[in-house]
């Protein structure tokens, strides 16, 4: 198993505890609180179209619209596991079948014997990023709609949901494209720490210099980094998932209250 440094985990969501483990990236916990840090990222026409949606009058509520009820919890349910599906089920973070595996296993691409590029890695990962954005922005508008369907009070929460998400995107994608840019670190350390174990393994013993040891050093599996850091790039991405489906798991939270 290669070794990794292990930082001081941040509190808060799981994908900032996994991003400080996992970086170089030496950055303290900050100290404001969060609607001040939301101050922050809001200009002044997302100030006036807020402060709109909670002071003027709630939109009226349709008629005729769809209700809330198990099959729609269903059909959400399905729309978070077909995305985690889609990042666990992944080809590019699939660990690599190798020889001995099997009789007759084939060899991935990116085994041991293929040089890998992490530019495969950074471009699925924003491929990913692009699938849960699409897919959980279709979700949020379509609970947002059901909401607005029920009582004045919930289409107005409707709607500041909707505000919310346009003054925040922009600030949203910019942070997530980050990510994989802070994992090539990760990759790197992996693969050079694996190289060094395996040199240290086939160097020439010294029989004049070299201490004695009571026990023999661990065999590395070649390739064994690799498989690591897949397995990592896609915890991260589960763990953006969470983040991503927050604002989801509001909006049910208040399609569930009677």
């Amino acid at each position: 198993m290669v070794q990794v440094l292990q930082r001081t985990a941040f509190s808060g969501p799981a994908l900032i505890r996994l991003l400080a483990s996992l970086t170089d990236v030496d950055v303290p916990e900050s100290s404001q609180s969060l609607s001040d840090r939301l101050s922050q990222w809001l200009g002044w026409t997302d100030a006036i179209a807020l402060s709109s949606a909670l002071n003027n009058n709630p939109p009226a509520v349709g008629a005729g619209a769809r209700a809330f009820g198990d099959a729609e919890e269903s059909e959400c349910a399905r729309a978070r596991t077909s995305l985690a599906n889609a990042i666990v089920g992944d080809s590019v973070f699939a660990a690599a079948r190798r020889r001995g595996s099997g009789a007759h296993a084939p060899v991935q691409s990116g085994s041991d014997d293929a040089p890998v590029d992490y530019a495969v890695f950074r471009q699925r990962y924003l491929s990913m990023q692009q699938t849960m954005e699409t897919g959980v922005g279709n979700l949020r508008g379509r609970l947002r709609a059901m909401l607005a369907a029920k009582t004045p009070a919930m289409a107005r929460l409707a709607v500041v949901d909707a505000v919310m998400e346009r003054a925040l995107s922009e600030r949203e994608r910019s942070l997530l494209a980050a990510v994989p840019g802070l994992l090539a670190g990760h990759f790197q350390r992996l693969r050079e720490a694996e190289q060094h174990m395996l040199a240290d393994a086939e160097a020439p013993a010294d029989d004049a210099a070299a201490p004695v040891t009571t026990a023999a050093a661990p065999a590395v599996t070649p390739g064994t980094w690799l498989d690591t850091f897949r397995k990592d790039m896609q915890s991260v991405l589960l763990a953006e998932l969470d983040v991503r489906l927050q604002p989801v798991e509001g909006l049910l939270a208040a399609l569930r209250t009677r």
